[in-house]
């Protein structure tokens, strides 16, 4: 049988970014993340972290000539797509899309975080819509 370690899923993002310390932050602030665990490079920089927003656990390292910063997207649900916008441009995200009612079910709107990831913040208003 398989362990994954409590608060992990099967697949986990892993995030490789430059200033990681600023990017713990931005997540804690933005989506109210907690970090959960930390370890550090010989160089005081974030070797792993882990911050858990919801349900689901990210991880999160200081780039480095081996292993390049990849900025990515991401679909983020919450209970308030409207509020959890705000509080992700106000701590420093950039607006992608506004949020409005989409054809799928979901009140969604979209921001650039401060390494480049883009996250959908989505707040499902239709039980039974197709996705």
């Amino acid at each position: 049988m398989m362990y994954i370690p409590e608060g992990f899923t099967t697949v986990t993002p892993y995030f490789f970014v430059h200033d990681a310390e600023r990017f713990v932050e931005f997540l804690k602030s933005a989506f109210a993340g907690a970090e959960i665990g930390r370890s550090l490079r010989d160089d005081g920089k974030i070797a792993n972290a882990q911050v858990r927003i919801g349900t689901s656990t990210l991880m999160i390292s200081e780039a480095s000539t081996r292993y390049q910063p990849m900025p990515a997207s991401y679909y983020l649900y919450v209970e308030d797509a409207d509020a959890s916008m705000q509080m992700a441009l106000r701590s420093g995200a950039t607006l992608e899309m506004q949020v409005d009612d989409m054809p799928y079910g979901d009140r969604q709107g979209g921001v650039v975080d401060p390494v480049g990831n883009i996250w959908w913040i989505s707040q499902r208003i239709e039980k039974d819509a197709y996705f």
